[in-house]
């Protein structure tokens, strides 16, 4: 089974107004310096067989046809593969109280 990621975000020249409202609501959460948000979606499509050109540029017609608008978005199709995944952060341990 193959696994393809499209990535959809509004295109720079369209207003994006949940970027908007999250870059408004990071400084008031105490998370200062950051400049700009944009807020898009992301697909993850699993199909039968392996991951090859054929199946990439059907995935692709998925992204123009259905999954994202191309008038007002750019989306980008990946072949997602397992070793790129990030593993969870370690557990923090807290240090007793006295």
């Amino acid at each position: 089974m193959a696994r393809y990621v499209v990535d959809v975000m509004p295109k720079r020249e369209i207003l994006d107004p949940q970027g908007k409202a999250v870059l408004g609501a990071l400084p008031r959460l105490g998370f200062d310096g950051v400049v700009d948000v944009r807020q898009g979606k992301r697909f993850e499509v699993e199909v039968e067989g392996d991951a090859d050109d054929d199946r990439l540029a059907e995935v692709r017609r998925m992204a123009e046809t259905l999954l994202a608008n191309p008038v007002i978005e750019d989306f980008v199709v990946t072949v997602d593969g397992v070793s790129e995944e990030t593993p969870p952060p370690a557990p923090v341990e807290e240090e007793p109280s006295a």
